[in-house]
């Protein structure tokens, strides 16, 4: 005759006992017997509450969602002959994102004779990277892909703006 070993609604061990007998002692507690180690020699049953049980992982999966970071990625497009003042500005946008604790991909777009000069836009996202260190890091060095150069900064791992204003509000 098949048997279990059966564990109580409280965590507590019953003992091995017969399928019908753990059967009837689910029905007469008003509780489901469910079987928590299948390859274990006897298997593993347990009383519960199972209706609760799946309510209870569906709140705490639902909450630990909740608390996840969401990282967002934020794109700024340069051209490699930038003017000093539009530098600045694009410059402020990325410092604003990093701030925001967001990552920012710099892309430079090379137009016409400029994909032969590929040098020229290396050395302006190494400038916006020296500019922006304490902020970010750079998470991914510049490449060619095409007639784009890219490069991926991530904030620092400190509290971000964001962060802090959820902890104030809490």
């Amino acid at each position: 005759m098949p048997e279990v070993r059966l564990v109580g609604p409280n965590g507590e061990q019953v003992g091995i006992v017969p399928i019908a007998k753990a059967l009837e002692i689910a029905r007469e507690s008003d509780l489901d017997l469910v079987e928590v180690a299948p390859t274990a020699r006897p298997p593993v049953a347990r009383l519960m509450d199972y209706g609760k049980f799946k309510y209870e992982s569906a709140m705490k999966a639902r909450e630990a969602r909740k608390n996840q970071a969401h990282t967002v990625i934020k794109e700024i497009k340069l051209r490699p002959k930038i003017d000093p003042h539009d530098y600045e500005t694009k410059k402020g946008h990325v410092v604003r994102f990093l701030k925001a604790g967001d990552k920012v991909k710099v892309t430079i777009m090379f137009r016409g004779r400029e994909q032969s000069r590929p040098e020229l836009g290396y050395r302006l996202l190494q400038r916006l990277a020296d500019d922006v260190e304490e902020l970010g890091f750079v998470e991914s060095r510049p490449k060619q892909d095409g007639r784009n150069m890219i490069m991926v900064i991530g904030p620092h791992k400190k509290k971000t703006a964001r962060g802090q204003e959820a902890e104030t509000t809490a």
